[in-house]
């Protein structure tokens, strides 16, 4: 059975990659054994290390993903550099703070296009490549727990998460057939940069642990068994679902 988890001669394109749940979810690739390809435009040293730690291939390709343009040449120099990409981590996002009445068209744009445009346009071009090679593969989806609820004060950020999980149902529809899985993950309340403004409101932070069940915030770490399960073959047979991985939050 743990042979279905091995994830040996894959390659693994994981976006946002310096930071937060992106490092995270990339060591835990990197350690199931595949090679990483990772996307972002702040420097990615760290993460780096961390794959040569494992024995394991690094590309790091510098990209602004709010420009959908440039998904077809970052999937072609990592083809150049690995003869194939068999997973795509769609985790890059960003977040913006304010009231519906005073929300900005900027504000509005800059979430949506990073969060959603760019998530179908990459997943888009790697399909592309999975059906011409006819190898198959994995798009995993990072949704959020707005995917599911309201939120408050961020209107874009709820709506592109929404938006996330509805599309990895519809890519599922469309591409099962074709050997690709298209699935999600939605994190709970996890410490990344998003987060750190509400961590560090005393009140906000109390109110959000004590719904939790788990009574503690997510690490990156936390992400790793969910991403290597989604992305190995014994996943084989899920198509178009959307995993919490929230401590219980869903669940109260």
């Amino acid at each position: 059975m743990l042979e279905q988890f091995d994830l040996s001669g894959r390659v693994a394109m994981v976006t946002g990659c310096s930071t937060g749940l992106g490092r995270g979810m990339i060591a835990a690739l990197a350690g199931a054994g595949a090679d990483i390809v990772g996307i972002g435009q702040s420097d990615a040293s760290e993460t780096a290390a961390d794959v040569a730690g494992l024995g394991r291939r690094f590309l790091h390709i510098e990209a602004d993903l709010k420009d959908s343009s440039l998904a077809g040449g970052i999937v072609d120099q990592a083809v150049a550099e690995f003869d194939h990409v068999d997973i795509l981590v769609n985790n890059a996002g960003i977040i913006r703070r304010n009231d519906s009445l005073d929300f900005t068209p900027k504000d509005w744009d800059d979430v949506m296009d990073l969060n959603l445009k760019s998530v179908f346009f990459l997943s888009q071009a790697v399909a592309r490549q999975f059906v011409a090679k006819n190898i198959g593969g994995r798009i995993i989806n990072i949704a959020s727990m707005l995917s599911f609820q309201g939120g408050i004060r961020v209107p874009s950020y709820t709506a592109s998460k929404s938006g996330v999980m509805g599309l990895t149902r519809l890519l599922a529809c469309e591409w099962a057939a074709k050997g690709i899985n298209v699935n999600g993950i939605a994190p709970g309340y996890m410490e990344t940069d998003n987060t750190q403004a509400l961590r560090d409101d005393a009140s906000r932070n109390k109110e959000i642990l004590s719904r939790i069940p788990a009574g503690r915030w997510g690490t990156p770490d936390d992400m790793g068994g969910a991403v290597v399960f989604l992305a190995s073959d014994a996943a084989r047979y899920i198509h178009g679902y959307t995993l919490a991985v929230d401590g219980g939050w869903l669940a109260r």
